[in-house]
This record gives structure tokens, C-alpha cells and sequence, in this order.
């Protein structure tokens, strides 16, 4: 386990990897020593969209995030807001980081990404609009159906399960690993 918190955010004592008995039996996990609060690391919920551009000739938005290193392009996904449901939020997310305007959503499916933490909680939008890019996002493309491809994990599995829906069979592709 990575410890993700340092110190104790009751007291500022030093975590520690401490096994105690939880409700399904003994669980190793950072705690305090000195006051037992626990470092609970649950997964974070992500929300993510497969965008169908019905302006567009039915066409799929997929977008390069900003920060990211390759040339790979993906769903749009966000965090969710205090005081907003997961559909609530990715239309926000979508206005926001394409500047679509969000006409039906349906939710696709609930996704694990244990390599970050994550739970995504997918959905099928269908949009239109002009597309402005907030500046997270680099580039987009705009892909029929039958030319995206799929990654093994999260979201890929979302797009794959999106696809399946439509009588696409989906294409996966391998990502190089993570140095």
C-alpha cells in the first residue's frame, strides 16, 4: 500500500501501516497510532461521457488532455461538485470542457480504475453545438463509431460496453506502460 496521507489530520501524528479488526475481520491499513484515526483511501467517483454529436452525423467526440504526454485521445470525465448528481455533473463537464450542450444522457455503466483510486460512473450523452475546448484539453476528434478503439481499463470499458450497445464490436488497443 502507498500511503497517500503523511500525518494524522486529528492530531499530526505520523501514520502507520496498523492492522485492526473492522467489521470484516482484521484490516491493515494507515492509522494513527498515537489517537486511531484511519486513513480510509476509498475510491474517488469519476464521471466520464461518451459524447455522440448529433450535429455531427452521429460522429463521437474524444479529447487529448492537456497534461498528457502522447497522442492519445479519450472520453471527457470530471469530478462531481458538492451539492450535484452524477448526471447533473457531467453535463456541467461536458459544457465546460467542449462547450456542447448535452440533449439525453444515459448511464452506460460503473467502472473500477484501481490504478487510480477511482470509480467512474460512465455515461452515453448526446450532444450538440459548436465545440470550444477549455484549456485541459489540447485537441479533439471527432470518430465514427466503427473507428474508435478501446483501452483496458475504466473508461475504455465503458466505450466498449457503449459500443457493444450500438452492434459494434470493439477494437482494443494496448497502452505502452507507465514508466
Amino acid at each position: 500500500m502507498t500511503p497517500t496521507a503523511r500525518f494524522c489530520l486529528s492530531c499530526g501524528t505520523a501514520l502507520a501501516l496498523i492492522s485492526a479488526d473492522e467489521d470484516s475481520g482484521p484490516k491493515e491499513r494507515l492509522r494513527c497510532p498515537a489517537c486511531g484515526w484511519t486513513h480510509w483511501n476509498n475510491p474517488t467517483p469519476v464521471l466520464a461521457a461518451v459524447i455522440e454529436c448529433g450535429d455531427r452525423e452521429g460522429r463521437l467526440l474524444l479529447a487529448r488532455n492537456a497534461a498528457w504526454t502522447g497522442r492519445l485521445f479519450g472520453l471527457i470525465t470530471g469530478f462531481m461538485e458538492a451539492g450535484e448528481t452524477p448526471a447533473e455533473g457531467i453535463t456541467r463537464e461536458v459544457a465546460e470542457e467542449t462547450s456542447l450542450q448535452v440533449q439525453s444522457l444515459a448511464l452506460i455503466g460503473v467502472y473500477d480504475f484501481q490504478r487510480m483510486n477511482q470509480v467512474i460512473i460512465a455515461y452515453h450523452a448526446l450532444a450538440h453545438g459548436e465545440i470550444l475546448l477549455s484549456p485541459e484539453l489540447a485537441e479533439y476528434r471527432l470518430f465514427k463509431p466503427d473507428q474508435v478503439r478501446c483501452w483496458r481499463a475504466g473508461t475504455g470499458y465503458a466505450l466498449a460496453d457503449w459500443l457493444r450497445s450500438r452492434g459494434h464490436e470493439p477494437q482494443f488497443i494496448d497502452l505502452p506502460s507507465r514508466a
